[in-house]
């Protein structure tokens, strides 16, 4: 019987939890604001202590996750109608790089040293802090860097041309399913996407993984490989 209930608390205790969350708002989490970690973390403390205890009242609890979730509903609203409060309790854009140069007064603030800075920079590709402009650490934790102009790569518009727009690959073959649906808006049929693949030597829909179509016309097909044992060997 404790199994049991301790099952219904957890079935229970997740839908609510996941209501509440898909109706606040989808965030992820590394972009979730300070009282929202916080609140996360109460909340799985409230629901731990509820499912590994069973002689806790179980409704205390349903009501303990809809109090904190409306609150920190509630936060989240005052933060964006209130900046002043918002600058108080979050941790807004700092520019922290400024024309290659530190700005210490923000890290000393922020208590970021620069050995996070260069491991973040680094794995952006950027390994020369002469060719940063900007480099702005987010709320989340992330690092945003504007590239002075000079170390910027070239793009069309620089040598003004004007490539044609590329659209988004349309899927025409799922696990050897063919969508006709898609077919048709790219006005093809089964009979053409038969001849494409058998110019690859593939004679058979269910041969095929995954296949896509983009706006110019050009295929992409995955087949369906068997599976195969890799013995991998290292040599030093």
């Amino acid at each position: 019987m404790t199994y049991l209930i301790i099952a219904l608390r957890i079935v229970s205790i997740m839908a609510l939890f996941l209501f509440l969350v898909l109706k606040t708002g989808r965030r992820k989490i590394g972009e979730l604001p300070v009282y929202d970690l916080l609140s996360l973390i109460v909340i799985g403390s409230v629901i731990g202590a509820d499912i590994a205890e069973p002689n806790i009242p179980h409704l205390p609890t349903l009501f303990a996750v809809v109090l904190i979730i409306a609150l920190q509903y509630w936060v989240s609203y005052l933060l964006i109608n209130n900046k002043k409060i918002a600058r108080k309790i979050t941790f807004g854009p700092t520019v922290i790089i400024q024309n290659g140069q530190f700005i210490k007064s923000n890290m000393k603030r922020l208590k970021y040293p620069v050995e996070n800075i260069l491991m973040l920079l680094r794995e952006k590709g950027i390994f020369d802090l002469n060719e940063i402009e900007y480099a702005i650490l987010e709320g989340s934790g992330n690092l945003s860097v504007l590239k002075k102009p000079q170390s910027l790569p070239l793009t069309p518009s620089d040598i003004n041309l004007k490539p044609d727009a590329r659209g988004l690959p349309i899927p025409l073959i799922t696990d050897g399913k063919v969508h006709d649906s898609n077919l048709q808006q790219l006005k093809h049929d089964r009979a053409w996407l038969a001849s494409q693949l058998a110019q690859a030597g593939i004679h058979n829909f269910s041969e095929v993984f995954y296949a896509d179509c983009d706006m110019q016309g050009r295929l992409y097909v995955s087949k369906i490989l068997p599976l195969q044992d890799f013995n991998v060997g290292f040599t030093l």
